[in-house]
């Protein structure tokens, strides 16, 4: 679905003109301020994250192929707590929410297109907060492990530690198994 909507993008020319490239640690978002973009990572890796009493708590990642927003400030056009920062050099194509509505209202397989991403994504959310509440860290990596195993290729064992809501130590013995 994600190649699907991006190659339907791609050939009515809807991207914003200019890539967005960002250098290791450098923020896309900021906590506190609004976005409205789409963002599409054409290379490199994001976390999304909110920061609480000081600690940063991951609730996400991009990398290549895959889209990214911060999208409760995507949908409301709100500002959001949520971070978004490359954690190695990045590559982004973005597309405005505005542009992305004008496309997904006028043709019905561009909006149900759009909308299976979104339930998709929902459903990912849901799995993900289940899991922290309710599973050992074990299950939460062998889970995890199971859905994405690119994230494991591409993401670095401290940002997934904080992922999984364990010591990194913990994940590295568990990644022994």
């Amino acid at each position: 679905m994600i190649n699907q909507l991006y190659s339907k993008i791609e050939q009515e020319k809807l991207w914003n003109s200019e890539e967005i490239h960002l250098k290791r640690n450098e923020f896309l978002k900021v906590g506190g301020t609004i976005n409205t973009n789409l963002y599409y990572i054409i290379s490199g890796a994001l976390k999304i994250f909110i920061i609480n009493d000081s600690e940063e708590n991951i609730i996400r990642f991009g990398y290549k192929n895959n889209f990214i927003s911060a999208l409760d400030s995507f949908i409301s056009k709100q500002p959001s707590h949520l971070y978004i920062q490359a954690i190695k050099k990045t590559t982004l194509k973005s597309i405005s929410k505005e542009k992305l509505d004008n496309f997904t209202q006028k043709d019905i397989e561009n909006l149900k297109l759009w909308n299976c991403i979104l339930q998709e994504l929902a459903l990912q959310q849901a799995e993900r907060e289940i899991d922290i509440l309710t599973t050992s860290p074990k299950e939460r990596f062998l889970r995890v492990y199971k859905r994405s195993p690119q994230l494991f290729q591409e993401i670095p064992s401290k940002y997934i530690a904080s992922y999984l809501r364990m010591a990194p130590e913990t994940l590295s013995r568990l990644k022994k198994y």
